[in-house]
């Protein structure tokens, strides 16, 4: 608990990675707002399938939906909205304490629209309009497609989660991209502050190495990039551009540490806190690291904001034939699928425990 106060206290917010309604109900996410500093969640299409499919805490809610006559991504969405409003209700003393920068919660857009920026503009509006809570952040892929949907979306006012995102180069596209839609909202005469965070991901990098490279350089390369990222972020928050969109009131676009927990055994399984702690920015963390965390973690020094030793272990990266520009690609591409798997699980879930036949979802 010392720990995550201390973290907290740095400037660093701390998200939960996870929703379940039994969390809820139990008083579980109460608890780690009170006793360890959270301050916000996230949720995806993978922790939603995993909540409604390993629990029975869903089953009347979706039996009641379908005699309703909803199935499928409609039904979805309800029945998430109707978690992620108690949750942002939980978290609204801090936004509003925050001024509106803090306190959210997120919800994805079906991972099916990736490819479909029109589509992606639409979803992001109707989950904005549906939830009914100013502290809920629509996600929304930062791939080449969800640009465009992302610009739009901010000129649209409606605070925007960019997830997927995993290398720097793609972290300043995201951010370029909700540039425009302020520098188009002020161009309209609209107000200027509308909240966002980029999401990258971290120990997916780790994870997608293993032991393929020597062993001095294992865990080391989701941690090179974040420390390079944390550089170009900083840069942009000293830039003359952002700060003719800070003097008109808009509020910046927070850098968030996603996948922040520890997939190799052997690893220290606070790895990527201890390493990642910063102040201005977001760590959304799976309920096992908050846990480990608040027991045995250690605040240390900020991160470096000129990006620490990132450019020499990346070069060793190099040396060692690892191409980190195509592997940050493939990685958003399988991040991607791996969200369409999840999703269509999550449908046929739906639709198995709505009694449709064969467990088909109609509208899936």
């Amino acid at each position: 608990m010392e720990t995550t106060r201390r973290l907290h206290e740095l400037g660093q917010s701390l998200w939960l990675d996870n929703i379940t309604r039994t969390m809820l109900d139990d008083g579980t996410l109460r608890h780690y707002i009170e006793q360890y500093s959270v301050t916000g969640l996230t949720s995806n299409p993978t922790i939603f399938d995993e909540a409604i499919g390993k629990s029975a805490a869903y089953d009347a809610g979706i039996r009641e939906k379908v005699r309703q006559g909803k199935a499928g991504e409609d039904l979805f969405i309800e029945l998430a909205l109707e978690d992620l409003r108690r949750a942002a209700d939980l978290f609204r003393p801090t936004w509003e304490s925050t001024q509106g920068l803090d306190g959210f919660v997120s919800m994805e857009v079906s991972p099916l629209l990736a490819a479909d920026t029109q589509g992606t503009i639409r979803a992001a509006a109707g989950i904005h309009r549906q939830a009914q809570r100013p502290n809920l952040l629509v996600k929304i892929p930062g791939t080449p497609e969800g640009l465009a949907a992302i610009e739009a979306s901010t000129f649209a006012g409606i605070p925007v989660n960019v997830t997927l995102l995993f290398s720097t180069a793609q972290f300043e596209a995201a951010a370029d991209a909700y540039l425009r839609g302020i520098e188009r909202r002020l161009a309209a005469g609209l107000d200027p502050r509308v909240v966002s965070v980029a999401s990258l991901f971290i120990s997916r990098w780790d994870r997608a190495l293993g032991e393929t490279v020597p062993a001095e350089l294992r865990n080391r390369l989701g941690i090179a990039v974040g420390q390079q990222t944390y550089r170009a972020y900083r840069a942009l928050l000293g830039s003359a551009r952002w700060r003719a969109l800070a003097a008109h009131g808009a509020v910046p676009q927070r850098l968030l540490w996603a996948s922040t927990g520890t997939k190799d055994p052997t690893a220290p399984d606070t790895l990527y806190v201890d390493a990642l702690a910063a102040p201005d920015t977001v760590n959304t963390m799976p309920e096992k690291t908050l846990l480990a965390f608040a027991d045995h973690g250690k605040v240390p020094t900020p991160l470096a904001v000129d990006g620490g030793d990132s450019d020499a272990v990346l070069a060793r990266f190099a040396g060692a034939g690892v191409d980190v520009g195509a592997l940050g690609l493939k990685l958003q591409r399988d991040g991607a699928a791996a969200f369409v798997t999840s999703w269509n699980e999550l449908m046929r879930q739906i639709a198995r425990k709505g009694g449709a036949p064969g467990g088909v979802a109609v509208n899936a």
